[in-house]
Parts: C-alpha cells; structure tokens; sequence
C-alpha cells in the first residue's frame, strides 16, 4: 500500500492524465451515437463507455472485494474510498477530500465565486449541479420519484429523506440520549439540548435561541407580523402552524382521542395536559421552591413569579405582565373584546376558560369531586374553597388587621371596612353600601320583597 505522500502524488498523475486526454479530444461534431438512446459523444471510447449503462458491463473489477465498475476512474475512486485516504486538503479550513475536483468545488465556499448563473432569473451558484436543481423551480420539473406512493421530489436528497417516511429509518442517533432522528441536520439541532447552546440572537432584544425557527417565531412579538388568515373569521396568525389548529375551533374536529376516558381533544398538548389528570405525572420542578407541574411552559411561567420578569408591557397603559396571555387578558379590559359566545344563551365572554365554565351551567356539569364529603362543583377554584371547609386553611390575611379568610373575594369584601368605600349605591335613594347583599336586602325595602329592573332579576 501507497504511503500518503506516495498516494496522493500518483492520484495527481492520475488526474493529470485524465485532464490531459480531456484536452486532447478533437473537437468537431459528434458522430458516435448511440443507438439505443441517441446521446452523441466525440470520441468512440466515450460511446463505448457510455454503452455499458444499457448492456450492464462492467469490465472493472476490484481486486480486493470483487465490485465491478464501468470505467477505471470510477475503480480508481473507489479503492481510494475503500482505504479512507483523502489525499487534497484544504487550505482554508483543512478539510480533506477524495477528489481534486470535489476539493476545487469546495473552495468556491472560502472564495465565494459562482460561476454558474442562473439565465431566467440570474442567481448565481457556485456548482452547476445547485444551478441545475435551482432551475427545476423554474420548469417546475420533478424527475425523481417515490416508487412507494409516486410523489415526485426535484432532487435526489428530498427524495432519500421522503422515503425514510415509508421505511422508518432514522440514521442519525444522538450519543448522548439514544434519540434517532431521519435528518443529520435535525440530529444537530436536537445535541444543543443537551450542550445548552443558543446560537441565534434576536436583534431587538438580545434573546438568544437554540433553533433559527424559534428566533423567527420570536422576532413576530416584535414586529407583530401576522401573515396567516382565518378566511372564516378573518382572525390572523404569526404562523401557519397556528392557523390550523384555530381552524379546527369552525370545524369542530377533535383529532386525539384519550386513551384513559375516550374525550377528544383538539390539541395534541391538550391531550397530553388532560392525561396528566389520569396518570398524575408531574415531571417538572422548580428549584427554588420545589413546586413540581406537569408542564414545562407552566413550570418556566411560574419561574418568573421568583425572578419578577415582567416582559409584556400593555400598550394602552404601560402595565407590566409576568405572562403573554395575561397581557391579552387585560388588554380586553381596554378594548372590551368578548370573541367567546355561548351557543345556548348568547352570552358573550373575553376567554374560552370563562365561556367553558359558563356552559356548565347549562350542562349543569360537576367535574370537581371533593375527596372528604363528596360534594361536586363546576369549577376547580370553587372545590379549592369549599376544601378549606375541610381543612381550616385561610390562606389570604388583611394586611392592615391580620384577619385571615378562605377566598381572596372575602378578603377584598373585608378590606372595604378599613378604607371605608362602599362601592354599592341604591339607585332609589342614594344610601351606599360595601356588599352587594347588603344593597340587595335594602332594595327589598323598597320593592316589598321583589329586586328592581335595575338588577336585570327578581328575588323573593
């Protein structure tokens, strides 16, 4: 076997060699055609070459394995390949290669030459095989096809990966956590995860991200850019993605079905939020408190609670928030949006959660179980109360007197006492109160048992 400086040199007489018999082809028409395709070459042994493809010869074979070739330069190639030499290195960045002329194309990357130009549009590349593919876009030419479902592709590598959709295969496994992936590209975003690296800066505000997809999405919070519309109700997205899960609110399809209970959901995070009910996994904790929850995003939520980040200011009036939803939450005290109705009674609401709990009342539905005396409840926050019963918890106090009360409602009602307000006024007589009981009581005086229009309901 050829040392490497011994290799490499032979390997450049070898392509040399090949340069010089390409320069020395005469040059004139091409009157070696073959008859089974037409393709015409200048010299016969191009033809005789060339015939092999239709006859299946190959004349070549390698000494050591017994592989079979067409031509000596692709034997040639292929031993070099077999002992894992790459003889032509780059200057620039020392990567090496099999070839010269792959070295020579490589180059083009550090001198940034493009020699090929596209003629409709004239884009520029740097191979012409890049200038090839890129032309396909225009002639919208799709030669490579799927032999399993016939889909077309207008290159070789979106087919190899199409097809890996068929078969399974994922190539490229993570050293770390076993994890394959069908796409070395995605095997490279999944290692940041575990490297922890955030090469991708927002240039607004200088928030790094692990994947360029994500800093796009990001960068929309800045820009507000919504290019995705809903043709039903006109309403727009930041991303396609998110357009057709809000389309599945018109259509009313619930594609993931609960293993546990059989409810559909339709969100896929919605489904894996609801079985978390059924299992009880709570995966993620909080260092700094221990809390655990069954979410990352509620746990990186709650997170802020301890470093007090409030990065979504309110437009209208400069009020800072801890969550993007409950900067949307208060916008709608300023604009007075209510997109949620309820279907039974037309009631009109600012959130889903709010309208969901509203239709309860109309299914008369009880999800809520209390564990100690069995009494069931529409909403979670009512069972949270009601347990307290149980337990004696009074988890809200007065800063100003120390009393302490089950529910913070109780609590503000209280706090009327020290500040003196009394935001109830009877319409009848102008007399003030601090509780909307004590006003409805007092206009029973006036309607001898029966509550004014003003009301909008009767009480006996």
């Amino acid at each position: 076997m050829f040392s490497t400086l011994e290799n490499k040199r032979n390997w450049l007489i070898f392509e040399t060699e090949l340069l010089k018999k390409h320069q020395q082809r005469p040059t004139g028409n091409k009157s070696n055609c073959c008859s089974d395709c037409g393709k015409c070459f200048i010299r016969s042994n191009s033809l005789k070459v060339h015939l092999r493809i239709h006859t299946g010869g190959k004349s070549h074979c390698c000494s050591d394995f017994g592989k079979r070739f067409n031509s000596p330069v692709d034997l040639k190639i292929y031993k070099i390949i077999h002992t894992g030499e790459k003889p032509f290195v780059c200057d620039h960045c020392g990567k090496s290669f099999i070839r010269l002329k792959t070295l020579k194309t490589h180059q083009r990357i550090h001198t940034g030459e493009k020699s090929y130009s596209c003629n409709q549009c004239g884009k520029s590349f740097s191979t012409s095989r890049n200038l090839k593919e890129h032309e396909r876009k225009h002639t919208g030419e799709k030669p490579f096809q799927c032999s399993q479902c016939g889909k077309r592709f207008s290159r070789t590598h979106e087919l190899i990966l199409h097809e890996r959709t068929h078969t399974g295969e994922k190539p490229h496994n993570c050293s770390q956590c076993g994890k394959s992936f069908t796409q070395l590209g995605n095997l490279k975003k999944h290692k940041r995860v575990h490297s922890g690296e955030k090469p991708f800066p927002c240039s607004h505000c200088g928030k790094y991200f692990r994947l360029s997809e994500h800093l796009k999405s990001h960068e929309r919070t800045h820009t507000g850019e919504k290019t995705h519309n809903c043709v039903q109700c006109g309403k727009s997205f930041s991303h396609l993605g998110n357009l057709k899960k809000h389309k599945r609110i018109h259509t009313g399809e619930k594609p993931y079905p609960c293993s546990h209970c059989g409810k559909n959901f339709r969100l896929l995070q919605n489904l894996k939020s609801h079985e978390r009910t059924h299992t009880g996994e709570k995966p993620h904790n909080c260092v700094q408190c221990g809390k655990s929850f069954s979410h990352l995003g509620n746990l990186n939520k709650h997170k802020k609670i301890h470093s007090g980040e409030k990065p979504y200011p309110c437009s209208h009036c400069g009020k800072n928030f801890t969550l993007s939803e409950s900067l949307k939450s208060h916008e709608r005290t300023h604009t007075g949006e209510k997109p949620h109705n309820c279907s039974q009674c037309g009631k009109s609401f600012s959130h889903s959660a709010t309208l969901n709990q509203h239709k309860r009342i109309h299914s008369r539905d009880k999800p809520y179980h209390c564990s100690q005396c069995g009494k069931n409840f529409a909403l979670s926050d009512n069972l949270k109360e009601h347990e307290r019963t149980h337990t004696g918890e009074k988890p809200y106090q007065c800063s100003q007197c120390g009393k302490s009360f089950t529910d913070l409602d109780s609590m503000n009602i209280h706090k009327l006492i020290h500040s003196k307000e009394k935001p109830y006024h009877c319409s009848q007589c102008g007399k003030s109160f601090t509780k909307l009981g004590n006003l409805k009581r007092h206009v029973d005086k006036h309607t001898q048992g029966r509550i004014t229009s003003q009301f909008g309901k009767s009480f006996s």
